[in-house]
């Protein structure tokens, strides 16, 4: 019985650790309990104390308010929960960056034998979207950053094989938002090191 009552009162405790840290100015607070209540997309009774740790910790260590969708923690069934930054908080990052000089980003279609590369996302019916490419510029480097990645690559798919509900709605805006984290990852590794978005995971 003594062992019950020492676990129960360390989950306890556990659950009612609080992190306290500024972002822009706004102190956030963040326990346990409230990340697991209010922050966690889908199955909030799976994630464990560990990942929401991790997660406070993400939120801390990068300056991002989840409570402004800057952060999010998706748990689903028995799979590791993850852990993604809105794609805002990535262009709020980048624009407060001093080397920072601008983008392009845009869609990769096939247009009959013709590869097009397209600024933003529009994809005509007679179109085969097959991926996404964003460059960034640093006033700093001579240099710009570009990336191209594939649509196959990236996609999220069910289990039967079909996309799922954001790929299949909106597969332009997905793939130019992978494309572009990814560029802003590599012309600012010491800005955006660790950090994924949700259409990347």
């Amino acid at each position: 019985m003594a062992v019950a009552n020492s676990l129960t009162a360390k989950k306890q405790q556990n659950m009612e650790q609080r992190a306290e840290f500024m972002v822009a100015g706004e102190k956030i607070i963040l326990t346990p309990q409230t990340v697991r209540d209010y922050l966690v997309s889908g199955d909030k009774e799976r994630v464990s104390i560990q990942e929401i740790v991790m997660f406070i910790n993400l939120c801390k260590y990068a300056g991002l308010n989840p409570w402004l969708k800057e952060a999010y923690c998706i748990k689903y069934g028995n799979e590791p929960a993850t852990m993604v930054v809105g794609k805002e908080a990535f262009m709020k990052r980048a624009e407060k960056t001093p080397g920072f000089d601008g983008f392009e980003a845009g869609v990769i279609v096939l247009s009959g034998d013709e590869l097009v590369y397209r600024k933003g996302t529009l994809k005509l019916p007679n179109e085969e979207l097959v991926g996404g490419y964003a460059e960034v510029f640093r006033k700093d480097r001579s240099h710009s950053y570009r990336v191209e990645v594939s649509f196959d690559e990236y996609a999220a798919r069910k289990k039967d094989g079909s996309l799922n509900s954001q790929w299949s709605k909106r597969p332009a805006t997905m793939i130019r938002k992978v494309a572009l984290v990814q560029a802003l990852r590599e012309a600012f590794p010491e800005n955006f090191s660790g950090l994924y978005s949700e259409e990347e995971a």
